[in-house]
């Protein structure tokens, strides 16, 4: 039995993929009955509260959104957040409640390792990014614009120009990883990847098979029955509207092609993108549940990404839907898309080879029947069921209570695998680096 779920997480309102998961599982485990506590670097949100959830909430803004000198201080190592945390321990903790961290890197800060030494025994880290080693969360070198190759801290880390924000962004972050490092020690937490491709980048710091196990994403489609993606004639990116996503590659892309982009999200390019492509459909921010309108008038949906993508939520959610997808080959399920036949793996900046993939998939209705096909029905292994999902989290932490790390990774395996409508052998990725193969 476990006493209580603590979801350990910056912010208590949805701002990204992160968020959003870590919210709907203290919400489904609060639904289904269980104690939940959510620890928050933010304000709070009454919605959870409503479902039942405690809330404590430190009231903090994330690192730009205040003050630089603020920020710089409280971003190595936030005392209140440490102190919040190490508070809230001492006056509720059970020997079977168990910790759930998810994201610590824009508000808590690595003081949060230090305020968890006493449940250290009872925490997982969940790795939607690579924060957990890589001192800018990425695996990537934005000044190459390309995946780094170094092993995280090192010398070739450390005087590596990867920082997307310059060179004393990345000393900065440098040394917080460096008080992280230190404060976690020589054993680090058991770790859940969001896909199988992450391991490899975590192995470079030292975590082995005994240190993570792959839980995939929930997924629902945006449509249940397959998209007549042949009979279709428009392309669909949805995302946040911003230079890390591609979003301008998959605009001049279109061009280039003569096919017509329907983007949804918000972003800082919008406004902009609006100007520079105005034959294209900018739609803005839009609910979930209309997404699938616009993806039923989809061939093809695109992923462009310039860096690393661990997981890629609207691409799987586009190919259980039958469409085809055109991703980002550093994107970690590019090479499981080119393997079921379900789409393409390309550079983005390489606009000739984007555009020629467009162009290979609206030429040809067979191939996009094809594609869409393989989409929906052979691509299953990228994700579970919501439901599935919370059945393996759960698994995992009576696993850990039960048995420690051992016993977590045990379960969450055991659950994953056990999943009827997964292969388990599609789920359990060699712990090795992926890079995406395959093209037009």
């Amino acid at each position: 039995m476990i006493d209580r779920i603590v979801i350990i997480n910056d912010l208590a309102h949805a701002k990204g993929g992160a968020s959003q998961l870590a919210l709907e599982a203290a919400v489904q485990f609060a639904r289904r009955g269980q104690k939940v506590t959510l620890l928050c670097g933010s304000g709070g949100n009454p919605d959870l509260e409503a479902d039942g959830i405690e809330v404590v909430a430190l009231g903090h803004g994330r690192l730009l959104e205040g003050s630089r000198a603020k920020a710089m201080v409280h971003g190595l190592y936030n005392r209140p957040a440490a102190a919040m945390v190490a508070q809230w321990i001492a006056s509720h903790d059970t020997p079977r409640t168990v910790y759930h961290i998810h994201g610590w890197s824009q508000i808590l800060s690595p003081a949060l390792f230090a305020a968890m030494r006493p449940v250290r025994e009872r925490m997982l880290v969940h790795a939607h990014d690579f924060f957990l080693t890589c001192p800018n969360g990425a695996m990537f070198h934005f000044g190459r614009d390309a995946p780094c190759p170094a092993t995280p801290m090192s010398a070739a880390c450390l005087t590596s120009a990867c920082d997307r924000r310059g060179k004393v962004s990345k000393l900065w972050r440098s040394a917080r990883q460096g008080i992280q490092n230190g404060v976690i020690g020589d054993q680090p937490p058991p770790v859940l990847l969001i896909h199988g491709g992450m391991a490899g980048f975590f192995a470079r710091s030292g975590l082995t098979e005994r240190d993570m196990a792959v839980l995939p994403n929930p997924v629902v489609p945006w449509t249940p029955e397959r998209i007549p993606a042949e009979e279709n004639r428009g392309v669909l990116f949805v995302g946040r509207m911003e230079a890390t996503k591609g979003i301008d590659l998959a605009a001049e892309a279109c061009r280039r092609a003569g096919v017509r982009l329907t983007a949804i999200g918000d972003g800082d390019m919008l406004a902009d993108l609006r100007r520079r492509y105005p034959e294209m459909a900018w739609l803005g921010r839009r609910k979930p549940s209309e997404i699938g309108q616009f993806a039923r008038d989809a061939r093809v949906v695109v992923m462009p990404s310039r860096h690393i993508e661990p997981f890629g939520l609207a691409a799987v959610e586009a190919l259980w839907s039958g469409l085809p997808v055109i991703a980002s080959r550093d994107a970690l399920i590019a090479p499981d898309i080119v393997a079921a036949g379900a789409g393409l793996a390309v550079d983005p900046r390489d606009m000739g080879a984007f555009a020629a993939g467009l162009g290979a998939i609206f030429a040809d209705d067979a191939r996009a029947r094809e594609m869409s096909e393989n989409a929906h029905r052979a691509t299953r292994a990228l994700a579970l069921s919501p439901n599935r999902w919370i059945d393996a989290l759960l698994d995992g932490y009576a696993g850990l209570l039960d048995d420690g790390r051992t016993g977590l990774l045990a379960a969450v395996r055991r659950s994953v695998s056990d999943a009827p409508e997964y292969p388990p052998t599609a789920i359990i990725l060699p712990f090795r680096d992926r890079r995406a193969a395959g093209g037009v």
